[in-house]
């Protein structure tokens, strides 16, 4: 009988018991990765008021219409309108002004003339300029709110605010925004046989990489990592890192290892049988052994099996989610592909296969990250990754060409 808990079940369970951390209104400028709780509203039009594209002449289009190469019309210059000016001088027929990109366009004028399209446009002073190409009403003229208008949407709530999104909210006047706090995360790295990144490991000894590499992973979830610790298989560890974490007011705790079904599994002896946390079994590979519940009113403990690949996956498939829901984003996952396989490669029976993977966008192919297979202690191959190739549980193998279903990670 098949007791193991599918992907999509668990992550059910997980997000399920979210709760969206508060709020704070900071200037849009400081922004930058928090995930906005409120729309972001312009104050104003976009354009502000109508101005120039190119770098020419503000003419009346019907003045021109006839001009060519061979048919030169001329035309007084009346004024310079050089970026940052405000001024709105009057044209009357037979007449121009010289207008930089971006300077608001005189009211009279409905229609630029490039430079290129003069002769001798480009003098430092002209009295008189000669247009050779005749424009088409409202040529090289940007409107008024032709991008948005004062009262529209600029940003939705629940969007992150990358460069793009402060940049556009800054340009429609908005000056601050409402945001969700960036989750607070505890990382606690479980084992006996951990080192400190740097100490020289030995028989029985290695580096603690998961420690870093959840630290990583949770910045670029727009998280906050405010407390870590690395405690034995013995011990109270487990007891002592979770209150110490709590009394740092996290939101979630991350602990690495410990959650099997082995005779040293500290995660496991300090919450299994509490009812707080359940430890399953998960149809996926790796990252077959979760944990996962709620201490306290709201934070989040999650189990993940030791190894660094496992550790890797079981964050991107159910971490990741959790932590950006509780900003209340939108886009909770990340970006997937359908590529083709490169090469082959056997999967695991039964159960989903994750599979640490080098794409090549431009031939639209796949492949595995290393040559040792989907092993979940091979953890050299993360550093060729930029994916996870997906493999249902029913396919056994997949051979060259099989079109892969493939999370983007890189």
């Amino acid at each position: 009988m098949n007791d193991m808990r599918s992907v999509e079940e668990q992550l059910a369970r997980v997000l399920a018991a979210v709760r969206v951390v508060p709020t704070d209104v900071i200037p849009v400028h400081d922004a930058a990765g928090r995930t906005l709780a409120a729309p972001a509203t312009a104050t104003h039009d976009i354009p502000l008021f109508d101005n120039s594209a190119m770098d020419g002449f503000a003419v009346r289009a019907a003045d021109v219409a006839d001009a060519s190469p061979d048919n030169p019309v001329t035309l007084r210059v009346v004024a310079d309108l050089p970026a940052g000016v405000s001024t709105d001088p009057r044209l009357t027929a037979g007449e121009a002004a010289r207008i930089m990109t971006g300077s608001p366009t005189p009211s009279d004028a409905d229609a630029i003339v490039p430079f290129e399209s003069t002769v001798d446009g480009l003098a430092d002073s002209l009295d008189v300029v000669r247009v050779i190409e005749a424009p088409a009403p409202g040529a090289f003229v940007r409107r008024r709110g032709a991008d948005l208008h004062a009262g529209d949407v600029v940003i939705p709530a629940g969007e992150r605010m990358g460069a793009f999104q402060v940049a556009a909210a800054v340009a429609a006047g908005v000056a601050d925004v409402t945001v969700t706090r960036a989750p607070r995360v505890a990382v606690v790295s479980t084992g006996s046989e951990l080192l400190t990144p740097g100490e020289t490991p030995r028989r029985g000894l290695i580096p603690d990489s998961n420690g870093p590499l959840l630290e990583r992973l949770v910045a670029d979830a727009d998280a906050d990592l405010v407390f870590t610790a690395r405690v034995a298989d013995e011990g109270e560890g487990v007891a002592q890192a979770t209150a110490a974490a709590r009394e740092a007011g996290v939101d979630v705790i991350v602990f690495t290892g410990g959650v099997s079904a082995g005779a040293y599994e500290p995660v496991r002896a300090a919450f299994d049988g509490h009812g707080e946390v359940e430890f399953v079994r998960v149809s996926m590979q790796p990252g077959k052994p979760q944990a996962f519940g709620v201490v306290g009113d709201a934070c989040l403990v999650f189990g993940l099996p030791g190894n660094p690949v496992s550790v890797a996956v079981s964050f991107e498939v159910f971490v990741r989610p959790a932590l950006l829901a509780l900003q209340g984003r939108n886009e909770r996952f990340r970006p997937h592909l359908t590529l083709r396989a490169a090469e082959s490669w056997r999967t695991p029976p039964g159960r989903r296969q994750y599979l640490p993977a080098v794409v090549d966008l431009a031939e639209r192919t796949v492949r595995p990250a290393t040559a040792g297979g989907s092993g979940s202690h091979l953890a050299g191959g993360l550093a060729r990754a930029s994916a996870f190739a997906i493999v249902p549980a029913d396919v056994a193998e997949v051979a060259v060409g099989d079109e892969v279903d493939v999370m983007l990670v890189g």
